[in-house]
């Protein structure tokens, strides 16, 4: 599979699973993702690793902690990434869970958004989730004028 489509997969799952953790489907989610992490031997001590996450989840919405949302997001993306790693298989399972579960988010607009810059770029591309602070540019006396090639 190439590295492009893991990342893509494992960064759909890791948003599906947290957001999972905040909705009733959980407990169906919780041991179908267990399963897809134990690989039928440790899915108990996954199921609680699980839990212990959503007690986070849980916790930092009540406090409005996004951070803490942020940084489980990209454990469970590790873990993800290293399950499809081990066993190619997963991917397929992994796909099997997101396509039945990522209707019952709450917003079903959150996952994966693709842009496409075309054309010529004379400028600066900037895409952000949250920016605090504010952007600033800096123009230099002559920017450089180079197509924009997608990579």
């Amino acid at each position: 599979m190439e590295a492009e489509i893991v990342q893509q997969l494992v960064t759909s799952g890791a948003t599906t699973l947290v957001g999972l953790m905040a909705t009733e489907a959980w407990t169906q989610a919780r041991s179908r993702f267990a399963a897809l992490f134990g690989r039928g031997e440790g899915d108990e001590t996954e199921a609680a690793a699980l839990e212990r996450s959503r007690a986070v989840i849980t916790r930092a919405q009540e406090s409005g902690d996004t951070g803490a949302v942020d940084d489980l997001t990209g454990t469970w993306r590790g873990r993800l990434r290293q399950a499809l790693l081990e066993d190619p298989g997963a991917a397929d399972e992994l796909q099997r869970i997101l396509d039945e579960f990522r209707p019952q988010l709450p917003n079903r607009g959150a996952g994966i958004q693709y842009n496409t810059v075309s054309g010529t770029v004379h400028g600066n591309v900037i895409q952000a989730q949250n920016v605090h602070g504010g952007v600033n540019y800096h123009q230099s006396a002559q920017p450089p004028i180079r197509p924009f090639t997608g990579h």
